[in-house]
């Protein structure tokens, strides 16, 4: 069965490790287990309509039970009066073989810095 957490604060947590650590990019604090990962998607992320593309992707493999993925994506996010913003993003996730199934165990996300 295709796991599609689009919209689910549930859904989307359940993409992590009961342990799993996730810097975000629209919230300064850091979340330390799912329930807090939970709690952002619900009450930071999603009500915000996002909406992302990945522009740049290089994967790793650590070994045969761990992988990192880091690159560039970008949100559409929308406000509550219904205004659109891009957020430009760089992110770096670490995946984790956890039973039969692969799992976030680190999530950093941050806007990409503008041009000096």
């Amino acid at each position: 069965m295709e796991h599609r957490p689009e919209g689910r604060p549930q859904g989307v947590a359940d993409l992590y490790a009961d342990n799993g650590v996730l810097l975000p990019t629209l919230s300064p604090v850091v979340r330390t287990n799912r329930e807090e990962i939970k709690e952002y998607f619900a009450k930071d992320f999603l009500p915000k309509k996002p909406t992302g593309t990945i522009t740049e992707s290089q994967v790793r493999i650590i070994d045969e039970d761990a992988a990192a993925q880091s690159g560039n994506y970008t949100f559409t996010v929308t406000d509550k009066s219904g205004t659109q913003t891009k957020v430009p993003a760089r992110f770096t996730y670490v995946y984790e073989k956890i039973g039969d199934q692969w799992l976030i165990t680190e999530h950093h996300s941050s806007a990409t810095p503008t041009k000096s």
